[in-house]
């Protein structure tokens, strides 16, 4: 299967969805739909979370589903509707444009798959599927379980110095969607109002708010295997990448 992208779009009804060729004929609504994908076999489990995220095996093809939900006071009112109604502006589909640019660019990214819009009266509902990044994990579970290496550390901050040395805005950088897998490689996922922005000083202040994140996890688990050390090498490997 090509590893080149061919973005197609096709609408069903007041679903609007754009898909890669190479990954997926035509898609259907039901690709969507979890309890569908469940009565059909192809869902294999979930991640629970404000995004809940569905793990399906379709047509030979590890990947995942992502309902976009609204975070915070704002999520009580609209949930999972968000104002608009132009597919092409809706943050599925922003996501799914940035990914594929990305994931062309060979950034350490999961391959864009579909992502849909049924839109209706002013607002929307959004969904995206990836490809499963096979083998990983989060650095947040890994940091629950046990202390990480100084390589691992130094591969993380080497991977958000590729992003940041390409322009690239990533607007939730926290330990749980910083992937790792099994050979040491790291991902950045949930490119969710992510961008390309000039340089600026976005990008210490985007390497501030993992800090925080990783913060925050230690202080509701007390087990959390980080430390300041950690946090030291972390740059150390953010520092050397631009050698």
């Amino acid at each position: 299967m090509t590893s080149e992208l061919d973005p197609r779009i096709v609408r069903s009804g007041n679903r609007h969805i754009l898909y890669d060729a190479a990954r997926i004929a035509k898609p259907s609504d039901d690709i969507f739909d979890p309890e569908k994908l469940a009565a059909g076999g192809f869902l294999v489990g979930k991640a629970l979370g404000r995004g809940e995220a569905y793990f399906l095996r379709y047509q030979g093809q590890d990947w995942v589903l992502r309902h976009y939900r609204r975070g915070g006071l704002v999520a009580k009112l609209f949930h999972d509707h968000y104002l608009g109604w132009h597919p092409g502006r809706s943050r599925a589909w922003r996501e799914w444009r940035l990914l594929a640019v990305l994931y062309a660019q060979g950034l350490p990214v999961p391959r864009p798959v579909a992502a849909s819009v049924v839109s209706g009266f002013g607002v929307y509902r959004a969904d995206l599927i990836t490809e499963r990044l096979a083998d990983t994990s989060t650095l947040a579970d890994r940091l629950k379980k046990a202390p990480q290496p100084e390589a691992v550390w130094l591969a993380v901050g080497r991977c958000i110095r590729r992003f940041h040395d390409a322009n690239v805005f990533h607007a939730d950088l926290n330990a749980n969607n910083i992937l790792l897998d099994g050979q040491g490689q790291v991902y950045l996922i949930d490119f969710d109002q992510g961008c390309f922005r000039k340089p600026g000083s976005w990008k210490q202040h985007n390497v501030a708010r993992l800090l925080r994140s990783l913060k925050k996890i230690q202080d509701r688990h007390p087990n959390f295997h980080f430390s300041h050390e950690d946090w030291l090498v972390l740059l150390q490997g953010y520092e050397d990448a631009k050698r």
